[in-house]
Formats: C-alpha cells, sequence, structure tokens
C-alpha cells in the first residue's frame, strides 16, 4: 500500500531508507537548518527499519507526521531508499496498516534497532528569543559534568567565551548550583552522573516554571539513536558526542543562543 508520493516514486511501507551523506553533514551541524520533526525523523532511519517499523515504534498520534515528513527529508536529498537483498525481503514478515497495532515483536526489533551504539552526532537548534541582558551583564553557564578534565576544560572555555561558570558533578552539587542566583543562560548537560541520570535533570529543568525555558546541550561520550531521541523528545536543544570538538562546541553554544 502507497505511503506517499515524492515526484515519481511512490514510497510503501515495507521501504527501507537510510540517511545520504547530505544527511548525515545535517546530523552533524552543529547548527541543523531542518525541522525538529524532520530531525527526530532522519534520526530513526538507520538502512534497517521499514517505514511500518518506525510508525510502529513511534505510535499513532506521532504516526501520521511521517508521511508529509519523509517527502520532504526525500526532496532534500537527506535520505535515499535503500536497495534490499532480494531474498532478505521473503524472509521478512509483510506488516498492513490493520495490523501495525499488533505487532509487538515488530516494535521490539525497533527497540533493538535503536539500541546501536556508537551513532555520533552534533546537532543544534535554536531553543528561541535570547534574554535580554542588562549593559555589561556577562552571560552565565551550569556545566554538570563528572569528569574533572573535562569540566576544567569547558570552564576554562565558556569563561573566553564570556560565561560566568559554575560546575556540577553529582547530584546534590546540581541541586546547589540551580539554587544559586542568576538563573542560567546555558547548560551543559552530561548524560551518565556517577548519582544521576542526565535526562532526568533535562525533564526537571524542563518542568521548572523558571528554568523551563533554558537552553541546554546534552555532552555523552557513547551515543545511541534511542539515546539521541530521548534527549530531543524531553528538550534538548543540542546533542554532542565526546571527545567535544571546540569548534563544534562554539556552533552550537551560539546556535542555541541565537547569536550566530
Amino acid at each position: 500500500m502507497p505511503l506517499i508520493r515524492e515526484r515519481s516514486y511512490t514510497v510503501h511501507y515495507n521501504d527501507v531508507f537510510a540517511v545520504t551523506p547530505k544527511g548525515q553533514q545535517e546530523l552533524r551541524s552543529a547548527a541543523t537548518t531542518i525541522s525538529p520533526t524532520e530531525l527526530e525523523l532522519l534520526v530513526r532511519l538507520d538502512g534497517i527499519l521499514s517505514i511500518a517499523q518506525i510508525r510502529q515504534s513511534v505510535g499513532g498520534a506521532d504516526a501520521a507526521m511521517i508521511e508529509s515528513t519523509m517527502g520532504l527529508l526525500l526532496a532534500k536529498g537527506l535520505v535515499a531508499l535503500v536497495q534490499v537483498d532480494p531474498f532478505a525481503i521473503t524472509m521478512q514478515f509483510q506488516l498492513s496498516p490493520a495490523a501495525l497495532t499488533a505487532a509487538d515483536a515488530e516494535a521490539d526489533a525497533c527497540a533493538a534497532s535503536l539500541k546501536k551504539s556508537n551513532y555520533y552526532v552534533r546537532i543544534a537548534r535554536q531553543r528561541g528569543t535570547p534574554r535580554v541582558r542588562a549593559p555589561g551583564e556577562r552571560l552565565s553557564a551550569i556545566v554538570v559534568d563528572d569528569e574533572a578534565t573535562l569540566a576544567k576544560f569547558l570552564h576554562h572555555y565558556l569563561t573566553f567565551e564570556g560565561f560566568d561558570v559554575r560546575v556540577a558533578g553529582s547530584r546534590a552539587e546540581v541541586v546547589a548550583e540551580f539554587r544559586k542566583p542568576p538563573i542560567p543562560d546555558l547548560v551543559l548537560l552530561d548524560v551518565m552522573l556517577p548519582d544521576a541520570d542526565g535526562f532526568d535533570i533535562l525533564l526537571r529543568i524542563r518542568s521548572h516554571p523558571q528554568l523551563k525555558d533554558v537552553p541546554v546541550i546534552m555532552l555523552t561520550a557513547k551515543a545511541t539513536r534511542e539515546a539521541v531521541l530521548k534527549g530531543l523528545a524531553s528538550g534538548a536543544d543540542a546533542y554532542i558526542t565526546k571527545p567535544v570538538e571546540t569548534e563544534s562546541l562554539l556552533q552550537a553554544v551560539r546556535t542555541v543562543l541565537g547569536s550566530q
């Protein structure tokens, strides 16, 4: 059954798409030009999952958006159809739209694929209108990372870029630093801390009335598609894999703050 049409090509539920070199460049850009919806679908496309499997993994509410979004990604040259081995096709379970809601095994397969490691990205998007600062007022940043060497580097780097920087490496330190004024203009947040989860901290930031609009850049040594999607869905404005490249970080900071 056709899903969408892009120019002269018809996209079917069982088609598999992979990210093109142009799309990979978009995923590694510190200032992505595509919409959040396009970005989240682009992250999901791995050259293995079919459109039907992706629809199953996102659920009914978001599945309707896939149709128009796939067309945009195709038109921009960010994705391309994968020529699947004919023998492999005959061994696949062919899904119909009516069967999607009951295909638990297919959902499990989606989750397994999304958990693949070594997924390196440099994604950043502008959060909104930058905060208006008083004349001479410096920017404020909180670095949440338990790696002493990296935290020191980020502290020096952001200080050089005009920030007053505070550092936290544990749950208690995070709570203490966020209680101190001023409200930060930027948060660099490690995904994994010894006694805290970066995604949990991100959700708490987004649910806090005074912190919910603060730009947050997630940092991680090893990302999976699942983790990147989780970060974007939880409200991360940028997602950068370690080792942190100075130029990529600078571009990401400027992008999320709207200062480039």
